[in-house]
């Protein structure tokens, strides 16, 4: 069934009996060409792209739980492309391409809204820093702008301005980023791959590989053994759970990632902003809700749901910017699992293991990469070569010091 205003009204006039399920729900066959172990965004687009664009055939994503019970539902939606580094760079800016044409692609309302970023300047080494950045962006095809304080102040006036430690000096803004509806993601790219013949097998938990000769030859799950010609791991925070049980140790913590939702306000804030001067991160949802978030906490973890201690950095960091949420109660509060790398920076590369492939590590970039990811790892797939933007993101770049160290963190996971 292909969604369209014509096709609301019908439905309407004839009881709403025609709608059918988005997705089917189907039974393992003992065997596929492809299997993608992770029903969240990225790989749900893996199997999207491997059908659509690469003309793959006989494909499996395998989901331990529910379409859309992960990290794909649990962001705080942001898009975007602002990035410096030449490893990191195209590869975002080709995402938010594809984030712009994506309803039309796959027939589905992911509310796109291009509601423009901002990252607030709050010193003179930093302006130095943005105006940096922005060129970096300018010379790989993204857009880019210097705002004057007086230019933030005319969009955002109820920001704190005259902080006597944080003064705001202007800032960095991106006008084609902004937000998408993370829900929406996973039941578009679910049901567009459904369409092109995608098994989506949910409740189907990956509980060890069948690994012969060096040569990867299924899964076996909570459903029985499932063969697979080629096998694509996109599990984020679960990325080292599941690769252990093929005996890889990967370059990779979990830690977890709160987000914050307040009650429903009228519409005051027009973008995404940022504090330059600490962690936090807020935009105003559809529903009038402040969407908000900050650091990770700093331990290893592999649950859902976060410290209270940085509940209260993030909120020190919001009240610093933006004195008004003091007036503001918070609704909700949920916790991602985010694979952080390294170096900050993804993964999405062979494996030593004939057929295994491996698609983590993404931090805090995961969302705003979901289609760029499901796109570079399809090829990978299809084609056992890079994409020309993910080229960068393999995994002997740590033994080569080939690091894309977008913060100058060096190696430690939890400040990336």
């Amino acid at each position: 069934m292909r969604y369209s205003g014509f096709r609301v009204i019908k439905e309407a006039l004839t009881g709403h009996k025609g709608w059918t399920p988005a997705w089917r729900d189907p039974q393992p066959k003992p065997k596929y060409d492809i299997i993608i172990i992770g029903g969240g965004g990225h790989g749900l687009a893996t199997a999207y792209y491997l059908a659509k664009e690469f003309r793959q055939s006989n494909i499996a994503v395998i989901e331990k739980g529910w379409i859309g019970g992960g990290n794909v539902g649990r962001n705080t939606t942001i898009i975007r492309s602002n990035y410096m580094l030449d490893g990191n760079e195209p590869f975002y800016e080709f995402s938010l391409k594809l984030w712009e044409g994506l309803e039309q692609d796959f027939n589905y309302n992911a509310m796109v809204s291009q509601r423009g970023i901002l990252n607030l300047i709050h010193s003179d080494a930093q302006r130095d820093a943005y105006i940096r950045r922005g060129n970096a962006m300018m010379l790989n095809g993204a857009d880019a702008e210097l705002l004057s304080a007086e230019q933030v102040r005319r969009e955002y006036p109820f920001l704190n301005f005259n902080d006597a430690r944080f003064p705001i000096k202007g800032g960095l803004a991106q006008r084609r980023g902004g937000t998408v509806r993370h829900d929406a993601v996973a039941w578009g790219y679910a049901r567009g791959a459904d369409s092109l013949g995608v098994d989506i097998i949910q409740n189907c938990e990956v509980t060890g590989f069948r690994i012969e000769n060096g040569q990867c030859l299924g899964v076996e799950t909570s459903r029985g053994f499932i063969g697979a010609g080629k096998v694509g791991v996109a599990v984020a925070g679960n990325s080292s759970r599941v690769m252990a049980q093929a005996g890889m140790r990967l370059p990779i913590e979990s830690h977890v990632l709160q987000a914050f939702v307040s009650e429903g306000l009228k519409p005051v804030l027009p973008g995404v902003i940022t504090f330059g001067a600490g962690h936090f991160y807020c935009s105003q949802s559809d529903k009038g809700g402040l969407v908000f978030g900050g650091d990770i906490d700093g331990y290893n973890s592999y649950a859902q749901r976060g410290n209270l201690a940085v509940v209260e950095d993030v909120i020190e960091g919001g009240m610093a910017l933006f004195p008004g949420l003091g007036r503001v109660r918070l609704l909700r509060m949920w916790g991602g699992v985010m694979d952080m790398s390294m170096d900050g920076s993804p993964i999405i590369d062979r494996t030593h293991i004939d057929g295994l492939y491996f698609n983590g590590g993404w931090c805090y970039g995961g969302f705003k990469a979901t289609p760029a990811s499901g796109w570079c790892f399809a090829h990978l797939l299809t084609t056992d070569t890079p994409h020309p933007t993910a080229a960068a993101y393999r995994f002997d770049r740590f033994e080569k010091g080939r690091m894309i160290d977008e913060k100058g963190m060096g190696a430690q996971p939890n400040l990336h």
